[in-house]
């Protein structure tokens, strides 16, 4: 699913919430468990992942010590990603996996942001603008792979790229103020491209953030 919408929609703010980051009203209910009050270690380790906008990663360890650190929130769960999973998902990474977080490009840490996620195996996984940044080749690159990293893992994506994000999800949410404004297949989004734009502004499917 994308979470598309202007700036100032509350597409970021929709991401923390579901993850205990910051306050808000209403519900969040992960597997019939209501989260209100649960800390966001224990949401991670419930298995709902969150890949913040920015990336984070451990600028002192490793590419490879970064994706040990995403098993911290497995808790046994089965069916996870590996190492050589990420490494096949990212081949870019495995002939770095010795270099150190501050000295990887912006694509770099965005892999490995990814992969350490995928390294916590994530039952819900959620993305926050992970072209952000990048080159379009590598947003494309990294479009690639969560597409299909979705076949088997569902995913909460917030992207600007309109055109990005409707590759890599079935399905949209439009949000506006806070407020769900429509609902669509990608599909049918893609094909109504005045819809869209009237919903995000000048923004058009083929445009970046």
């Amino acid at each position: 699913m994308a979470l598309l919408g202007p700036n100032g929609a509350g597409k970021t703010s929709t991401l923390r919430a579901i993850s205990g980051m910051i306050p808000y009203g209403g519900t969040v209910t992960f597997e019939g468990r209501n989260l209100a009050k649960v800390t966001p270690e224990e949401i991670a380790r419930s298995g709902l992942i969150h890949v913040p906008e920015g990336r984070h990663i451990f600028p002192d360890l490793s590419v490879h010590e970064n994706l040990q650190i995403g098993t911290t929130a497995r808790r046994g769960r089965e069916g996870g990603y590996t190492f050589d999973d990420v490494y096949d998902l990212f081949p870019a990474l495995r002939k770095i996996r010795s270099r150190l977080g501050f000295a990887l490009s912006g694509g770099e840490q965005q892999m490995v942001a990814l992969g350490r996620a995928l390294c916590a195996a994530p039952k819900l996984l959620l993305v926050d603008e992970p072209s952000l940044g990048l080159s379009p080749l590598l947003a494309m690159t990294v479009a690639d792979v969560l597409a299909e990293v979705s076949k088997r893992t569902p995913m909460l994506v917030v992207e600007q790229n309109v055109h990005l994000a409707l590759q890599i999800c079935g399905r949209a949410l439009v949000i506006s103020n806070g407020q769900v404004v429509l609902s669509s297949t990608a599909d049918e989004l893609l094909a109504n491209d005045d819809l869209l734009a009237s919903y995000l502004g000048q923004q058009r499917t083929g445009a970046g953030a």
